[in-house]
This record gives C-alpha cells, sequence and structure tokens, in this order.
C-alpha cells in the first residue's frame, strides 16, 4: 500500500493556526493532519468551527492533546473522519485513559522522548506506536540517548500505523522555559529542504500515514510534501 505524506496543521508557539485555517481554501485542500496539541479547550472549540467554515473534507489523522474531552475523539471521527490518533508517551495518565477508553485502539504513543521501563506496558493498553522520525534521528543517532536502543525492538513488537517528519538541522540549537535550556537538532520550521534529507534513512520505517509537523504556511510545506515523495519512491 502506498504511504500517504499529510500537511500538518500545528498549533505551536510560531504557527499561525489562524491563518494556516484560511490557507485550506486558498490553496484548495481538502486532507490535513491536524495538531491542536497547544490549544486549551476553549481555543480548540474555536479551532474546530473554523476548519467546519472551509472546504476540509478529511483529517485522518491527529495528535490528540494530553487533556482531551470525550467528545472530541467522537465529533473528529464523524465530522472529518479521522482515522487514527497519536499522543505523546509521557502524556497519558488515569484521566487520560478515562477520556479516551473508547478510543484506545486507536490511540499511537509517540517517541518524543526515550520510553522509561515502567511505562511499557502501556503499548499493550494502546494501538502501538507512533514513529517521529526526527526525534529518533535527534536524541537516537545525534545526541546518543541510551534508552533510544530500546527503539527499533519495539518497532518490530508493536504496530506503528502513523508518524511525524520534521526538520533536523545540521547544527544543535537550545530552548527551554524557565531558564532551562535543552538540546535539540529537530525543529518544527523548516529552513532548507536540505534539512529533510535525514528522512533517507528511515525510509523503511515509515508508516502508511506520515504527517508533516512544521510551524511553516501550508504553502511552504507542499514544497517539502514533494521533496519528501521525490525521497520515498527512491
Amino acid at each position: 500500500m502506498k504511504r500517504k505524506i499529510l500537511l500538518g496543521l500545528t498549533t505551536t508557539k510560531k504557527s499561525d493556526w489562524r491563518k494556516k485555517v484560511k490557507e485550506i481554501d486558498k490553496l484548495g485542500l481538502k486532507e490535513i493532519a491536524l495538531f491542536p496539541t497547544c490549544l486549551e479547550i476553549k481555543e480548540r472549540r474555536e479551532f474546530y468551527k473554523l476548519l467546519e467554515k472551509t472546504g476540509l473534507e478529511k483529517i485522518p489523522f491527529v495528535h490528540i492533546r494530553h487533556d482531551p474531552e470525550k467528545w472530541e475523539f467522537a465529533y473528529l471521527k464523524k465530522r472529518f473522519g479521522t482515522k487514527v490518533f497519536n499522543t505523546h508517551f509521557d502524556s497519558v495518565n488515569d484521566k487520560f485513559i478515562a477520556e479516551s477508553k473508547k478510543y484506545l485502539k486507536q490511540i499511537y504513543l509517540e517517541n518524543n522522548r526515550p520510553f522509561p521501563d515502567n511505562l511499557m506496558p502501556l503499548l499493550d493498553i494502546f494501538a502501538g506506536l507512533c514513529l517521529d522520525i526526527s526525534h529518533w534521528e535527534d536524541y537516537g543517532r545525534l545526541q546518543k540517548i541510551a534508552a533510544y536502543k530500546k527503539l527499533p525492538k519495539l518497532l518490530k513488537k508493536y504496530k506503528v500505523r502513523c508518524g511525524h517528519i520534521s526538520a533536523i538541522r545540521k547544527k544543535p540549537f537550545y530552548e527551554g522555559d524557565d531558564g532551562k535550556k535543552e538540546k535539540y537538532y529537530n525543529s518544527h520550521w523548516l529552513q532548507d529542504l536540505s534539512e529533510l534529507d535525514y528522512v533517507k534513512k528511515y525510509v523503511k520505517y515509515l508508516p502508511l500515514i506520515c504527517a508533516i509537523e512544521l510551524e511553516n504556511s501550508f504553502k511552504e510545506q507542499m514544497e517539502a510534501k514533494k521533496y519528501l515523495e521525490k525521497i520515498i519512491r527512491r
């Protein structure tokens, strides 16, 4: 089956999500992935209402926030045909499980950080893994975090149906709040298409649904999508 690469509507600080919603009709987009992960419930309600006013038909893949409300899953599935969800591995707690209980086998846990052993049993509760290859490249190959060595085994053991693709910088940068800066190579802002070249190393691992997780405009993401599709076809 052919892999599908979806443009991603992100909501991080540098991403103007209202402007991106307006881009949907300007560019005639009918299908995207959604990342409402930085919006509180009031803004999420506004977000969904704005999306309803566009010509958007499908949102197959949604990065659900750490504090979802029960109705959000049913709404996204019915209104936009959402098939799979993901959330951060370290966002899962008893409340999250209670709110999403009916949909656990449609939610994939993302490798946003190295997986601690005491959380491993959760992978048996949820649908499987959401593979973010930019995190793998950053924490596993470039920063060589020891706990990341277990990821290849997890990919063989658990189902991987969805994933994210972001940029990888050639040099590290430092970001963080409250005076605490962390080292990163992976970035949600694409400066140059060559920052996607690392994807060549992961083509065989890419799942059937891959969302571009970038703060760039949809117009810029469309160029990234073309670039990635060439890499995948090689």
